[in-house]
């Protein structure tokens, strides 16, 4: 049996969340064989010189890189579940679009309001799913009930989270990304519901 007929039954089904997800595969396997370097170079974003051609790649390449399997593993597995139902509904461009808007917005926050910080990993973009998720049956001219569980829920513990706990989790980017989706459901649920 060929290569190609053992795999004849797979689907590509949402080439937007697969090929991050490669992606960001790809980016955690060269940080251990550079030990780090590419993800300092390519997949975090912190504040340097706007001179340097990278600073512009990192703004939107800190969402593939993650510090280690577990951080990939937690942000990976609810984009798996999440983002395939949203790239069907909105399709594969404004999936992209909004991924990259909250890339830019997470990354670019974390420069002007945290310079000496440098922050990876996906987490904005699993929270701008999550937010995002709760316009799936949008209804014009009413609020979803999920969508109020949701922040309360998630965006609340991320405030309480950044008040209370000290940790290496970034709050504002979760907070941000959350913002997003907010955002991009009320703005594009209407037209695309059914």
């Amino acid at each position: 049996m060929s290569l190609q007929n053992r795999f004849k039954g797979l689907h590509y089904n949402s080439p937007v969340i697969l090929t991050m997800t490669l992606l960001s595969l790809g980016a955690l396997v060269l940080q251990k064989l550079t030990n780090g370097y590419t993800t300092s170079l390519l997949f975090s974003v912190y504040r340097s010189s706007p001179f340097d051609i990278f600073f512009y790649f990192r703004i939107f390449g800190h969402i593939l890189g993650h510090a280690n399997w577990e951080h990939y593993m937690n942000n990976f597995l609810l984009i798996l579940l999440l983002g395939p139902m949203l790239e069907e509904k909105y399709g594969s461009k404004k999936m992209v679009f909004m991924i990259a808007i909250t890339a830019l917005v997470t990354g670019f926050l974390n420069i002007l309001l945290f310079p000496n910080t440098a922050l990876l990993g996906a987490s904005g973009v699993v929270f701008m799913f999550i937010l995002l998720s709760s316009f799936v049956n949008f209804e014009k001219g009413r609020i979803p009930i999920t969508f109020i569980l949701v922040v309360v829920i998630y965006l609340g513990g991320e405030v309480m989270n950044g008040i209370f706990v000290r940790d290496n989790i970034s709050q504002l980017t979760h907070l941000l990304g959350g913002v997003c989706g907010s955002v991009f459901g009320f703005r594009w649920a209407q037209k695309t519901s059914y």
